[in-house]
């Protein structure tokens, strides 16, 4: 699914024509862009969090040189699911 098709289904689920709905779902995504560059988590309950995680740094390995180099550490986004979430995406796949 891509972010036009999920502005489609908001759109028809909601009534709300598809250029207001794009509008929002813009602002969603940059409001957690802007969030988490800001170094903070967002947490939504019954759905999941976003956290920034410190990788630490390793050794990585070229594969065409089979050369060690170093990798730094750095800092990811991740995101994950409420235990209730997971519970309903199993429950609607054991019904279907």
């Amino acid at each position: 699914m891509t972010k036009a098709d999920l502005v489609k289904e908001i759109s028809e689920n909601t009534g709300i024509i598809r250029k207001d709905v794009a509008v929002v779902v813009d602002a969603l995504f940059q409001g957690i862009k802007d969030i988490l560059a800001d170094g903070h988590h967002i947490e939504i309950r019954g759905f999941g969090t976003f956290r920034l995680k410190t990788r630490k740094p390793r050794m990585g390995r070229n594969p065409k040189t089979d050369e060690k180099v170093p990798v730094p550490e750095r800092t990811v986004p991740t995101f994950k699911f409420s235990r209730e979430f997971k519970n309903s995406v199993v429950d609607l796949k054991i019904k279907s």
